[in-house]
């Protein structure tokens, strides 16, 4: 049935929030990504099988449940903690337990929600064995302010009824109602909230540009095309939480007189298409979105396009460009989008995360969101916290939050090894490091403070590293990503990262001399003073805060044809330790190339002009003789 006015929309809060208080417990079991490839969707299946046969009444769908005391079992978005996935949380008590299994679900059932009993083997222990049974409770998560994520693993992210019985689609009606379209701006304004998608720009500033456009047509997109290395705090939203990114995309349309959008999704996110796409059939089925929106006479519909993959579309001109059915390459800019978007008519062009941030703002007002956050930089980011750090996941804090806090407090600490850098903003952002300086790591992560040290918040990927990692191999991993990705229409990029991939490649395989760093800086500069985008602008950032913080990596390498690492495996030798060796002869019968010689209980020896530099000879040796040098 459809919500055709305010009141009507007020009281389905009301009958669903009374529906889902009526349940005597509920069972969210994460289906992001992460746990769904983690079997979470066979632990579902298991548990509905179960609830079942102990003949409990088991609640799949809010909107078609009698007030009862039924057992709520619901699909939610990422809980964040994905290292520690599959993830199952009991409410109300907030009890999270860890990496479930099949197997557990009967016990799960039996104890937790017949019993109101803790399964311990379950739930988190830090290294001194403490045990957290409340979610809230588990360090990774205390530290965290969640608004863009607020509802990720909190609902059925299926559900447009539980977002509802939430308050959602309230900021709507408070929009369409209570504001008007400038009043909005002014408050997204005041608020400070800046795009989320890398560049900080204002979004504010950038929804004013378009009201006060003349063109009849506008355009709200939304861009969801996270092409960033290890970065997935877009995609978690838009599987997690859909009906908060088309909230934030309504009230932006209604802000700004816009009629129609789009949300741009890359085509490896089937999972946040398709929980998109629910969400807004559901929406338009309860009459949220389409024609004459609780009645105000307002319309709007939204459309999902996606994306073939290519990382260039993440920047704004090619993404409309593809919407368009073109193919995605960035254009020279003026005209900007607010001008001339997509279908060459003004457009709004966020990101998921900007959109997410917007409903809450409207509900609490500008002030409230000033409270997170140093100034210029308030509210909070979202991070995907990966690499050599204990607890990776999904993480939200307020900006102004910092690299200590983040790393050790959040992320548990480093793994395998000291900190040595942590790589921020994807292929376009830099490296910070604690060997070049201790303030690093109590440095701000906001967009101010970062863009006085040469890196930037882009997207938020956030990828922690170890001393075992070499900052130069680093640098040509991601020129490697951004060569691959380049759109080829600007000889910059398309010809000057190809140029600086040779050249890392030659440092990494022992073939740079210091003219190769010499000239890495040069194309460095001229690629970022001449490229057409803003992607080919900061293509070579890796390469020049590794350069600036690890230099005595590069000249290692191209010097004294070491990697201090011991990652590059063309400057690798072996060699065998004759104190050690035992003459067993394995490593000779190991090696595929008969680069080891030696008689029977007797040390071996390599020969460094055969050696392929496989390793077998070390994973073979039993008594360690042989030694990476």
């Amino acid at each position: 049935m459809k919500i055709k006015t305010r009141e009507q929309l007020i009281a389905k809060q009301k009958e669903y929030a009374a529906s889902l208080n009526s349940q005597r417990k509920q069972i969210l079991i994460c289906a992001g990504t992460g746990c769904v490839a983690g079997g979470s969707l066979q632990i579902y299946d298991r548990m509905k099988e179960i609830i079942e046969e102990k003949g409990l009444r088991c609640a799949l769908v809010l909107e078609k449940e009698p007030h009862d005391e039924s057992i709520g079992l619901k699909k939610s978005g990422c809980h964040g903690f994905c290292e520690m996935g599959p993830l199952l949380r009991i409410e109300p008590m907030g009890w999270l337990y860890l990496k479930v299994k099949l197997e557990d679900c009967e016990e799960i059932i039996e104890k937790s929600i017949i019993h109101d009993e803790v399964v311990d083997r379950l739930v988190y222990q830090d290294e001194s064995l403490k045990s957290y049974v409340r979610q809230e409770d588990i360090p990774f998560y205390k530290k965290q302010t969640r608004i863009a994520l607020e509802y990720c693993g909190r609902i059925n992210a299926e559900s447009i009824a539980e977002y509802i019985a939430l308050g959602g689609y309230s900021a709507v009606a408070k929009a369409l109602f209570d504001m008007t379209s400038q009043e909005i701006v002014d408050e997204i304004t005041e608020s400070c909230l800046r795009g989320r998608g890398g560049g900080g720009f204002p979004a504010g500033r950038k929804w004013q540009q378009v009201l006060d456009q003349k063109e009849e047509e506008k355009y709200i997109v939304c861009n969801g095309d996270e092409g960033d290395p290890g970065a997935f705090m877009d995609r978690s939203m838009m599987e997690g939480e859909p009906h908060r990114v088309i909230e934030g995309m309504l009230i932006a349309a209604i802000a700004t007189r816009a009629h129609h959008g789009y949300i741009y999704v890359r085509a490896e996110y089937p999972l946040a298409v398709e929980r998109l796409q629910t969400a807004i059939d559901k929406a338009m089925d309860k009459g949220l979105l389409g024609k004459d929106i609780l009645g105000s006479g307002f319309d709007f519909d939204l459309h999902i396009s996606q994306g073939a993959g290519a990382f260039v579309c993440g920047e704004g001109s090619a993404l409309t460009t593809s919407i368009e059915g073109n193919r995605g390459m960035p254009r020279v800019k003026p005209p900007r989008t607010v001008e001339h978007g997509l279908f060459n008519k003004p457009t709004v062009l966020n990101n998921v995360e900007t959109f997410c941030n917007v409903p809450p703002i409207i509900l609490n007002g500008a002030k409230w969101y000033q409270g997170f956050g140093p100034a210029n930089n308030h509210g909070t980011k979202a991070f995907a916290l990966t690499g050599n750090v204990k607890n990776t996941g999904l993480i939200e804090v307020p900006m102004g939050t910092t690299l200590r806090e983040v790393i050790f407090d959040i992320g548990g600490g480093v793994k395998g090894g000291d900190f040595k850098a942590v790589q921020i903003g994807g292929p376009s952002g830099g490296c910070l490091c604690i060997s070049a300086t201790e303030d690093h790591l109590d440095m701000n992560l906001d967009f101010d403070s970062l863009k006085k040290v040469g890196a930037m918040i882009g997207s938020g990927g956030l990828v922690v590293m170890n001393d075992k990692s070499c900052m130069v191999e680093v640098a040509r991993f991601f020129m490697n990503f951004t060569q691959n990705e380049s759109c080829g229409k600007c000889v910059p990029c398309r010809e000057g990262t190809k140029r600086m991939l040779e050249l890392l490649t030659d440092i990494t395989e022992g073939r740079g001399t210091m003219e190769h760093i010499e000239l890495l800086e040069k194309l460095s500069d001229t690629i970022s003073a001449t490229a057409l985008c803003g992607l080919g602008k900061t293509a070579a950032s890796p390469v020049v805060s590794t350069l600036k913080y690890f230099r005595d990596e590069y000249i290692a390498h191209v010097v004294d044809k070491k990697c201090p690492a011991g990652q590059c495996k063309a400057l690798m030798t072996y060699q065998i330790d004759p104190e050690l060796c035992r003459g067993c002869t394995k490593c000779a019968r190991m090696c595929p190339v008969g680069a080891i010689t030696g008689t029977v209980k007797e040390p071996h020896t390599i020969d460094p002009s055969k050696c392929i530099k496989c390793g077998a000879c070390k994973e073979g040796c039993h008594f360690n003789a042989v030694k990476e040098v």
